[in-house]
């Protein structure tokens, strides 16, 4: 069996450029996420608050982010893309969290293929609203849970690309430890 986070390649025109794994569709309130022993997507719990993804959430294969995890994604595209698929996409942003006073990266891209979004290049040239409606949904979805999170201003394309090249650095140092969670 493939395992998602281990067996499939992140690309070949990294940093900018990669291919994400999706973990949750687009309009979903079903927090999924990888199962780092199987491959395999559990439920994680569904989201307490009124809100749904407002992007296709997902990760890049062969990354380990800050958090301990692969490194996150959102992928901007008009239509909600199945769980597990594999999609072309492009870095254009960052944008920090601070969940529980732990850092955490998501990487803003857009859809390669999707002609809406293909032509953008950086995060800022999107409609604000689009980056207000990104940041709110982070700074919301916990609420109901009782947690508290902050959402730092959303970055340009070269501060994601330096967060992308460390965490496939980490993931290449850490690999034979991450292969034996679970095991």
């Amino acid at each position: 069996m493939v395992h998602a986070w281990h067996d499939v390649s992140p690309g070949n025109e990294l940093p900018r450029d990669f291919q994400a794994v999706i973990e949750i569709p687009l309009g979903s309130n079903v927090k999924y996420e990888l199962d780092k022993a199987t491959g395999l997507l559990k439920v994680d719990r569904i989201i307490h608050s009124a809100v749904f993804y407002p992007a296709n959430y997902g990760f890049i294969p062969q990354t380990y982010a800050e958090d301990n995890d692969p490194l996150d994604v959102l992928v901007l595209c008009q239509e909600p893309v199945q769980p597990l698929a594999l999609i072309k996409a492009r870095a254009i942003g960052l944008m920090t969290m601070i969940d529980s006073g732990a850092s955490d990266d998501k990487v803003i891209a857009v859809a390669t293929n999707d002609p809406e979004f293909s032509d953008y290049l950086e995060a800022r040239d999107l409609p604000p609203h689009r980056l207000l409606v990104l940041r709110r949904f982070f700074q919301d979805y916990k609420q109901l849970e009782g947690k508290q999170v902050q959402v730092e201003e959303i970055r340009p394309a070269y501060a994601a690309l330096a967060v992308i090249e460390k965490s496939l650095a980490s993931y290449q140092q850490h690999r034979e430890q991450l292969m034996n969670i679970g095991k």
